[in-house]
């Protein structure tokens, strides 16, 4: 299967997509710790089904020293003993985040709450726009059918 549309060679693509992964780059340097952005771009793509995005950021946390076990149980967050309080709250605010139609509301001011125990408000402002960006990234990749499994640590880094 081949991608529906090549980022790379699309001058307007180009443009705007040079843009907009400097964001990207931005959230990386943000006081927001580099496991939990990680994690929350795990749990945000698997949501979604994003397969590239899953390639990249497993290969990502793997490459920074993440254990193949947290890996593995970021879809069953909420039973695995293995995540702190503070990765906790972030992936349940991620799942909310993503979920908006579905949360009926979008993230509940219990979740939000939780959050703000965890995490001082520059790193909340850096939870919200990476579940943001991810799942922006997430519909591109989805849609033009990107295909995933040749990403290499640090390609885009």
């Amino acid at each position: 299967m081949g991608a529906r549309l090549n980022f790379f060679a699309d001058p307007t693509a180009g443009k705007v997509l040079t843009s907009f992964m400097s964001a990207g780059r931005a959230l990386k340097e943000s006081p927001l710790p580099a496991a939990t952005q990680e994690l929350m771009a795990l749990r945000v793509s698997q949501i979604n089904g994003c397969a590239v995005c899953l390639d990249m950021h497993t290969k990502e946390a793997a490459a920074a020293g993440e254990t193949s076990v947290r890996l593995n149980l970021v879809a069953a967050w909420r039973e695995a003993t293995v995540f702190t309080e503070a990765e906790r709250a972030a992936l349940e605010l991620a799942e909310e985040g993503t979920r908006i139609a579905d949360a009926a509301g979008g993230v509940s001011d219990e979740v939000w709450t939780n959050a703000a125990k965890h995490y001082d408000e520059e790193q909340l402002t850096a939870l919200v726009i990476l579940v943001s960006f991810m799942n922006t990234v997430n519909r591109l990749n989805i849609i033009t059918q990107q295909p995933a499994d040749n990403y290499k640590p640090g390609q885009f880094h």
